[in-house]
């Protein structure tokens, strides 16, 4: 597997706070003004096509916690016996349901039942890009804000671990690293955070990339 850090190293990582977040989404990011700001599984990869006929709609929540000591971003860990994405860290979500009036009213409902967070604690601020995923899903990523303090109930069906990472983690200049590994007989890229002994990668780790874009400026 090849590993390679993207950003150089020593740069320092100015404490991003709430109020930037609300600033660099209200002013500067609004996906829906650019309909083409598509990301995906082929962002590292231009050969490797991802459907975009008969996508299935989902969403997930990028939850960023206001604690007292900065911003952290809340992740699950899904349980080992799942039939898909066993085991991987992800942002709590799921696919849209036909009752669902948003992909925010997705993002909020998943995870009020994945992890057990009302959605009454949660201010949304924005989304990311859509993310394409090679397994047929356009995923919309809602960027919320959650004030503790706020109770955790995981699904055990579903969730095996609800966890946080500073954001001061994921924006650091060692972060993200690129890797590799073969797939159906060719060298496919991806990036990836890893935070102590936990493995972030995946759409979950693109979209994280894409959080810091959006943030640069606030940093």
């Amino acid at each position: 597997m090849e590993q390679r850090t993207l950003l150089r190293a020593g740069q320092a990582v100015r404490r991003v706070t709430p109020v930037d977040i609300r600033k660099r989404f209200s002013e500067s990011h609004d996906p829906l003004r650019d309909p083409d700001a598509v990301r995906g599984d082929h962002d590292l990869n231009p050969g490797f096509r991802l459907p975009r006929d008969r996508l299935r709609e989902a969403a997930v929540l990028v939850p960023l916690v206001d604690r007292p000591e900065g911003l952290t971003v809340l992740f699950t860990q899904r349980t080992a016996h799942l039939s898909a994405h066993a085991g991987q860290i992800s942002f709590p979500g799921g696919r849209r349901e036909t009752a669902d009036t948003s992909p925010e009213d997705t993002a909020l409902r998943e995870t009020e039942e994945e992890v057990g967070i009302a959605r009454d604690h949660v201010e949304v601020v924005g989304r990311l890009d859509t993310y394409l995923t090679r397994t047929g899903f356009r995923v919309t990523p809602v960027v919320g804000l959650l004030k503790p303090p706020f109770a955790v109930s995981p699904d055990p069906t579903e969730v095996d671990e609800v966890f946080e990472v500073p954001l001061t983690v994921i924006l650091g200049p060692a972060m993200p690293e690129r890797h590799s590994r073969e797939f159906m007989g060719q060298q496919r890229y991806f990036y990836a955070f890893p935070y102590e002994q936990r493995y972030i990668w995946g759409a979950t780790a693109g979209m994280l990339v894409n959080l810091r874009d959006v943030l640069a400026e606030a940093r």
